[in-house]
């Protein structure tokens, strides 16, 4: 896809509807799996006028499919945690300045600066993947962060308890974004006041511990590091865009992302807002495909923003699977 499209998709305001619309008849005619899928449906290209008649591709065919859109060409691939007893997501990457231009962007639309921060990833498990979507965006925002504290964290939780230190000290903003199990082993070990850092997890336990609820880990967190809130990261392989939730664990997306709802039920019965499985449009996912139906579950509400209250029964225990909420 040109850069003049990228551009578009970047700089979208009020014409989300018109680029989701038009990137989907680019889509349907470019993208075997997607066009496949669609017209198992049925699909009349010509009749998608709104983004809930758009179909939804089903997340699950990122395990066995090369969901491309143009010729087979990728430069990289991103690929879930997953685990040993099932196959692993494949997300093909064509460009990967697409990914970092979305994740730089809606970070800075979040949080501001990248420059005013100090990035903290105490992320173990991911670190010893090779293609894992959630380091790449970390270490790039390391890199940005231009701090000379920024970095990973494997298992050296005394020292990250001693940089921490430093950094309130000074008054830093730092941002420590851990996978919900090493997160919650800090704050076991080392408990502290924190007044300049933000805690933000990105959910999984990878059997290390006995699965809560996403509530029941933030007033652990909250408690241990003596906080008012944390927040929360939203993402997956299969997506080059990411929403994030502050206080009251409602996720917001940047403006070339939009969150919709199926009927669990009658699954191609999509709505704007109301309870059920979680259907996502990513438009940054130009070469893949936009329009991904999650094994997720979940309300939008009027607004757009959403809340994920578990998985799909039967759905497969995603590495960086939400916990459910009780």
């Amino acid at each position: 896809m040109g850069a003049p499209f990228v551009n578009k998709i970047f700089q979208v305001k009020n014409n989300f509807s018109e680029l989701a619309i038009k990137l989907f008849n680019l889509q349907y005619e470019q993208n075997p799996v997607y066009k496949n899928w669609c017209d198992y449906l049925g699909t009349n290209a010509n009749s998608i006028t709104s983004v809930e008649k758009i179909p939804f591709l089903p997340i699950s065919l990122f395990k066995t499919k090369k969901v491309l859109t143009g010729n087979d060409e990728y430069a990289l691939f991103f690929e879930s945690s997953g685990t040993t007893q099932n196959s692993k997501s494949r997300h093909y990457i064509k460009d990967i300045q697409v990914y970092i231009e979305s994740f730089s962007r809606g970070f800075e639309l979040f949080y501001g600066d990248i420059k005013e921060w100090c990035i903290i990833g105490l992320l173990p498990s991911y670190l010893q993947q090779q293609h894992s979507s959630l380091i790449k965006m970390v270490d790039e925002l390391i890199k940005r962060s231009g701090h000379t504290e920024s970095g990973f964290y494997l298992n050296e939780v005394g020292q990250l308890h001693q940089v921490l230190q430093q950094l309130e000290q000074h008054g830093q903003k730092t941002l420590l974004i851990g996978v919900t199990y090493a997160l919650l082993d800090f704050a076991e070990q080392y408990p502290m006041q924190l007044s300049s850092t933000v805690i933000m997890e990105t959910g999984g336990m990878k059997g290390r511990r006995k699965e809560i609820t996403r509530n029941e880990v933030h007033d652990i967190l909250k408690q241990r590091f003596h906080i008012p809130q944390v927040h929360s990261e939203y993402g997956m392989s299969e997506l080059l865009s990411q929403a994030y939730a502050g206080a009251n664990g409602i996720f917001n997306c940047p403006p070339w992302m939009k969150v919709l709802v199926r009927d669990e039920d009658d699954p191609l019965l999509v709505k704007i807002k109301g309870k059920g499985a979680l259907n996502i449009i990513d438009l940054a996912n130009i070469n893949s495909c936009a329009f991904i139906a999650t094994d997720d579950v979940g309300e939008v509400f009027e607004d757009g923003s959403f809340a994920v209250a578990g998985r799909l029964d039967g759905s497969d225990i995603r590495g960086c699977s939400l916990m459910v909420i009780s």
